[in-house]
C-alpha cells in the first residue's frame, strides 16, 4: 500500500515551469523569449484594436441612433393579459385597479416610470382602470367593454409655455 509521503504523479505527466531570465545556460536568458526592443518587448503592453495610428474598426463603425437620456420605460400590460388575471381570479373586477394591484397579482413585476396599456387581445370584463397611459386601442376596448380608464399621465409641458 501507497503512504502519503510516497505519492508521485506518473512519470512525465507534468513539467516545471519554463523560469526566463535566468542566464543563458537557461536557453531564455537575457531577452527572456521577448525578441528585441520595441513595444511589445517592454512590460505593460496594451495594443488590442489598435491598427498602427490607422482609424480602429470599432470608430470606424456608423453610430446608429439616439439614446435619451430622461427616457421613461414602462411596464406594458395587454389586454389579454389583464382578461387571464381576471379570469384566473387574481384580479377582482369590482374593484379599482391600478399599479399596485396589478403588482400583487403578479401581473406586472414593477412599476418602473408607470404601467402603459397595450390594445392586444380582447377584453370582455368590465374593468376601472387606473393607468400612466395607454394606446387608443386599448382606451376604446375598455370603454368598448362598459369599463372606465384614467391616465395619469402629466399634461405635457409644450400646453403651458
Amino acid at each position: 500500500m501507497t503512504k502519503l509521503n510516497q505519492l508521485a504523479p506518473p512519470a512525465g505527466s507534468t513539467k516545471n515551469r519554463m523560469r526566463v531570465g535566468r542566464g543563458p545556460g537557461s536557453g531564455k536568458g537575457k531577452t527572456a523569449g521577448r525578441g528585441e526592443k520595441g513595444q511589445k518587448a517592454r512590460t505593460g503592453v496594451a495594443i488590442n484594436g489598435f491598427e498602427g495610428g490607422q482609424m480602429p474598426l470599432h470608430m470606424r463603425m456608423p453610430k446608429r441612433g439616439f439614446n435619451k437620456l430622461n427616457r421613461k420605460a414602462f411596464a406594458e400590460v395587454n389586454l389579454w393579459r389583464l382578461e387571464q388575471a381576471v379570469a384566473a381570479g387574481k384580479l377582482d373586477a369590482d374593484k379599482p385597479i391600478d399599479t399596485a394591484a396589478l403588482i400583487a397579482a403578479g401581473v406586472v413585476r414593477r412599476a418602473l416610470d408607470g404601467v402603459r396599456l397595450l390594445g392586444k387581445g380582447e377584453l370582455k370584463s368590465k374593468l376601472d382602470l387606473t393607468v400612466y397611459s395607454a394606446t387608443a386601442s386599448a382606451k376604446a376596448a375598455v370603454e368598448k367593454a362598459g369599463g372606465t380608464l384614467t391616465l395619469t399621465k402629466p399634461a405635457t409641458a409644450d400646453a403651458e409655455g
